[in-house]
């Protein structure tokens, strides 16, 4: 039963996940945190800053960690937790994959239309919306702590949340580097490297 409900979940995850990765972890978050119930919401946290990190698109990453966590969570061993991300994963894939073979002849002949524009137009504001949502998301008590459990550990996050984004989207600094020096400040506050 739980791989059908990955299944139908990721499926409609991947059919309605217009804007990419970050448009979808809004959604991923309310099937699996909320609706289903499969991880915490901290664990989603982690899970969403691993996905963030490895190579490829972060909604693929975030299913196949889902996929893994949810089926383990449920006390099955790591064997077929790996079937559920490998089930996540291919499920968030197969609408775009049905969708642009169907699709795709349609689009182009008719992407000129104004029907087709219109839509697209329509579109765009939504995908925004998405991705904004998941970033509020984020901005969480388990991703910046809380002045009332430790505000130097919330200080120090909202100071990174502004630096990195600042860096990244006013001087256009390598965001790679910007996880490193974070990653190094977060180290060197939290006592794991030497200062």
């Amino acid at each position: 039963m739980l791989f059908l409900q990955l299944f139908i979940t990721f499926f409609k995850i991947g059919l309605f996940g217009f804007g990419g990765g970050f448009a979808i972890l809004s959604l991923i978050q309310n099937e699996v945190v909320t609706k289903h119930g499969w991880m915490t919401f901290s664990e989603f946290t982690d899970i969403v800053a691993v996905s963030q990190m490895t190579p490829g698109p972060i909604g693929i990453n975030a299913a196949t960690y889902v996929g893994y966590t949810a089926v383990v969570n449920a006390g099955y061993n790591a064997a077929w937790g790996t079937a559920g991300s490998l089930l996540a994963t291919f499920s968030t894939l197969l609408p775009s994959f049905i969708l642009m073979f169907v699709v795709s002849r349609f689009l182009m002949k008719y992407a000129a239309h104004p029907a087709v524009r219109a839509v697209f137009s329509v579109l765009r504001p939504v995908v925004i919306g998405l991705i904004a949502s998941a970033a509020l998301m984020l901005m969480n008590k388990e991703n910046f702590g809380s002045p009332a459990d430790s505000t130097p550990q919330f200080i120090l996050s909202v100071i990174l949340c502004a630096a990195s984004f600042l860096a990244i989207n006013k001087w256009k600094v390598n965001p790679i580097f910007v996880i490193l020096i974070s990653g190094a400040i977060g180290g060197i506050f939290y006592g794991f490297l030497p200062i």
